[in-house]
């Protein structure tokens, strides 16, 4: 890497400590869950971020976004959501000079840099899969023309783990387009306490811009560049390798689980694994990076049977049981 280069990606990294502090302002507590959505947005992935209701889904990515220069959207998933309500549609108008008659494309709010997709469950699989294109492709195909979507760009989808009546739960082929599979707890006593000062008052926190959409680009392109040993990449084909009951070493696995995870997890987890180091300003993967992103990485992509389901067993059982074993 070239000095000149190499300064700049240093000054980017030096925002990163202030970037989580003025997210900090608003968002109090859930630290983990706001580095895994900066691991995300700094590994160009995207996002599912599970949690009981209050718990402040929306103020966090909302937050996120106003400490970043990045055009954000939210859409409210329905079981009436549309496709086009999240893509957008044409619509007829007409020039007023020659009086002639055309079809203009009307984007929707999928056109932003961070998009919500609040309770993305609660919407039909034609809805759902409209974000499958964006996801993966980065881009928008309405009646044969393709669109490019704004970089960089990261969907958030936000699902409520209870009240699961008439909802649609994600299949297996979506779920594993997300990065990122990140879990909500409640926040502790004393961080609670802090929430209930901070916000029934008339104080309201001012938000300063830390770094503008073309440096998280930078930043992205910092992220693939981060060391990794080759024994540590072997580790990760290890572990993603033994998720799978056929060809794994773990009694627990293959008592447990009908399939693992396939070779994007590895993929997901090398690349998390390197934003990780980048978010903590090193330029290197440790193998704390690994152990620490295993479970959002791997825990959407792993199946159980019926029986431990039954038994109360859970993905995060079995990751953390491989990740005892090495």
């Amino acid at each position: 890497m070239e000095t000149q280069a190499l300064t700049h990606y240093k000054l980017l990294v030096a925002k990163l400590p202030h970037l989580k502090k003025e997210i900090g302002k608003v968002i109090v507590g859930q630290q983990e869950a706001i580095n895994e959505i900066l691991i995300s947005l700094l590994a160009g992935g995207h996002c599912l971020l599970e949690g009981v209701p209050g718990l402040a889904k929306t103020l966090m990515v909302k937050t996120m976004s106003e400490a970043l220069e990045m055009k954000f959207k939210r859409v409210q998933f329905t079981p009436d959501l549309m496709p086009g309500d999240i893509i957008g549609t044409e619509i007829l108008e007409e020039d007023h000079e020659t009086g002639k008659k055309f079809f203009k494309f009307n984007q929707g709010p999928i056109f932003a840099n961070i998009v919500l997709a609040d309770e993305i469950n609660r919407t039909p699989p034609k809805t759902q899969a409209a974000l499958l294109e964006a996801m993966q492709e980065y881009k928008v195909t309405y009646a044969g023309t393709n669109y490019d979507l704004p970089l960089p760009f990261l969907i958030i989808a936000t699902q409520n783990p209870i009240e699961q009546a008439g909802t649609y739960p994600l299949p297996e082929a979506q779920l594993d387009r997300f990065l990122l599979y990140i879990k909500l707890g409640y926040p502790s006593e004393q961080e609670e306490l802090n929430v209930l000062k901070s916000t029934t008052g008339i104080s309201k926190q001012t938000l300063q811009t830390v770094l503008t959409d073309k440096e998280i680009i930078d930043l992205q392109k910092l992220t693939r560049q981060v060391h990794i040993s080759d024994e540590l990449i072997s580790r990760v084909n290890s572990l993603v390798r033994n998720t799978r009951p056929a060809n794994s070493n773990s009694a627990f696995v293959k008592q447990w689980c009908n399939w693992g995870a396939g070779p994007r997890a590895g993929q997901a987890l090398i690349l998390c694994s390197k934003a990780r180091a980048v978010l903590n300003e090193r330029f290197s993967v440790i193998p704390e990076d690994i152990e620490t992103l295993a479970y959002p990485v791997l825990r959407h992509r792993i199946a159980l049977n019926f029986r431990a389901e039954a038994e109360n067993i859970t993905t995060d059982d079995v990751i953390g049981e491989l990740l005892k074993s090495k």
